[in-house]
């Protein structure tokens, strides 16, 4: 019998083999300060293009306030214990109705984290004569939800409405040949990498033709689109056609926890089976009452979703005017696509941060096919114009860079050789 830790050594995985190289600079970086568009990177201090802080919440004196009253009267032990057993408060209860009432549904349930609720929701949901119909961009948390599924499931090209009503039509098929089971469709509001948003209203109107649930998952649309901020539903007009409404605070709301929107039978439901939440303390007070504060703010606040939106303009506009291509972005969400190999999109990165002080995120093969390069870049009501107009500067060198083939020539370094 082989020791189940050799495996492991033998192959750390795709991310992991770089570890010793990547540790504290491209993996698992450490960014210090206060939250803001500027932050400390190894003692220098970085323009941030990687919080998903859209609202510019994080660090807004009455949120600090707020949360340092809260934690002060309740401090981060209450309420102990799960909620269905002792953890329950007034205060739970007022956030799932506030969060139903935006959301124009009948009622909402509280989680702790969005990737382990709608992973746990998703097994809660279905059982093993349903079948799944998702986009085959979804991220982690559905996919890790759809392993729990013990049924069929059937991926759909991203965003293509010809190759989803063909899967609905072989998820049909099997219905009706066992006789038994459901359909669920999952997918999202916002695609979190390519910025692009999920085609809500169209899937929608296919329910006039076929039986199934639309769940959407509007992690990066919550707070961030519709005219109120409730998101890709409401900014489609078809909010009333999402069955189960799924987002997070960790976005727009710069915060902690999750929630699921929907009817209140089957939300009931949701409440009573979901096995993340039934067997996991209760979100802290404090927590919780912040949320509140955050929500009241996104709500009557509409300024900073404009200040967002002209930043995120003004940024996406000016990749564009030099040259970049930026994908079918319609939301703040701003990838950038270039050419290059791991090791130029290396030394690309180390130029950025260390010569122009500029933090982004960047995606490489093996997420994203060998000889890509993307950027993304995440705007926020907290950014500045100066703040875009030093990024747009040191896009358009460095890629200039690239494109003469400046850092192909650049081999990998030692991490340790660059910490301060």
């Amino acid at each position: 019998m082989a020791d189940i830790f050799e495996k492991l050594v033998k192959n750390y995985g795709p991310i992991g083999q770089h570890r010793e190289r990547a540790h504290g600079y491209f993996a698992f970086p450490k960014l210090e300060g206060e939250i803001g568009s500027r932050m400390i990177f190894r003692g220098k201090e970085m323009i941030v293009w990687s919080l998903n802080n859209y609202l510019g919440l994080a660090n807004h004196p009455e949120i600090r306030k707020t949360d340092a009253e809260a934690s002060q009267q309740y401090g981060l032990a209450l309420p102990m214990g799960a909620r269905m057993m002792s953890g329950n408060s007034n205060y739970h209860e007022q956030l799932e109705r506030e969060l139903a009432a935006f959301e124009s549904k009948e009622d909402a349930i509280l989680m702790n984290f969005g990737y382990q609720g709608i992973m746990s929701a998703i097994d809660a949901i279905c059982g093993r004569h349903d079948v799944i119909v998702y986009d085959a961009e979804s991220h982690a948390c559905i996919i890790d939800g759809l392993r729990l599924h013990p049924g069929h499931r059937y991926v759909f090209k991203h965003n293509d409405l010809e190759d989803f009503e063909k899967q609905l039509q072989r998820a049909t098929a099997l219905i009706e040949k066992q006789k038994t089971g459901g359909i669920l469709v999952i997918t999202e509001g916002v695609f979190g990498m390519a910025g692009d948003q999920g085609k809500l209203k169209e899937i929608a109107a296919l329910k006039k033709k076929y039986d199934f649930r639309l769940m959407v998952d509007d992690a990066h649309g919550f707070g961030t689109l519709g005219k109120t901020g409730a998101g890709a539903g409401e900014e489609q007009g078809c909010q009333d056609d999402i069955d189960l409404y799924f987002s997070t605070f960790a976005k727009s709301m710069a915060s902690i926890g999750a929630f699921m929107a929907g009817p209140k039978i089957i939300i009931d439901f949701i409440r009573y089976n979901i096995r993340s939440q039934i067997f996991a303390k209760s979100l802290p007070m404090p927590i919780v009452i912040g949320n509140l504060k955050r929500l009241e703010m996104l709500r009557n606040m509409p300024e900073l979703k404009d200040k967002l939106w002209s930043n995120a303009m003004k940024l996406q506009n000016g990749l564009k005017e030099r040259g970049f291509d930026i994908g079918k972005t319609d939301t703040p969400v701003t990838p950038v696509y270039m050419k290059g190999g791991v090791e130029e999109a290396t030394a690309m990165v180390m130029d950025l941060r260390e010569n122009y002080h500029i933090f982004c995120s960047i995606v490489v093969y093996p997420v994203i096919p060998k000889g890509h390069i993307i950027y993304r870049l995440i705007p926020t009501a907290a950014h500045t114009d100066q703040d875009i107009e030093e990024t747009l500067k040191a896009f358009s060198e460095t890629k200039a860079k690239l494109d003469a083939g400046a850092y192909k020539a650049e081999a990998i370094p030692d991490m340790a050789e660059t910490k301060a």
